[in-house]
C-alpha cells in the first residue's frame, strides 16, 4: 500500500471515529438541536469523502473495498457544494447505517504500522 493511499484512509478512520465521537449518546432531535455537532460531522464527512477520492485516483483496486465508495465522494460533493439544502435527516441516516461499516472496512484495509 502507498504511503499516500494509508495517509488518505488513516484520515478517514480518523474522522469516523471523530464523527462516532461527536453524536455519542445523542439521538437525532439532540443532533438536529446542536449546530456545532452538526456542522463537526458535516465537516468531517467532508474529509472523508475528499481522502476516498484522493485514494480512488492513486489506488483504485483498494477503493473498490469500500462499499458505496462512489456515494460517499458524491456526498462529499453535496456537502460542499450545495451546503444550503443539506437534511439533517440524511446525514443522521448516513451516521446511523454507513458510518460503522465504512469504519469496520478501513480498519480491515489498514496493515498495522512497522
Amino acid at each position: 500500500m502507498r504511503l499516500e493511499v494509508r495517509e488518505n484512509l488513516e484520515a478517514v478512520l480518523e474522522q469516523g471515529r471523530q464523527i462516532q465521537s461527536f453524536v455519542f449518546e445523542m439521538d437525532f432531535a439532540a443532533y438536529r438541536q446542536d449546530a456545532r455537532t452538526r456542522l463537526a460531522v458535516e465537516r468531517s464527512f467532508e474529509i472523508i469523502g475528499e481522502a476516498l477520492n484522493r485514494v480512488s485516483k492513486v489506488e483504485p483496486e483498494t477503493i473498490e473495498f469500500i462499499t458505496d465508495f462512489r456515494q460517499i465522494i458524491s456526498f462529499r460533493n453535496i456537502l460542499a457544494h450545495c451546503y444550503d439544502s443539506i437534511e439533517d435527516k440524511i446525514v443522521w441516516g448516513i451516521v446511523e447505517a454507513a458510518l460503522p461499516r465504512l469504519v469496520t472496512q478501513v480498519e480491515a484495509l489498514l496493515p498495522p504500522r512497522e
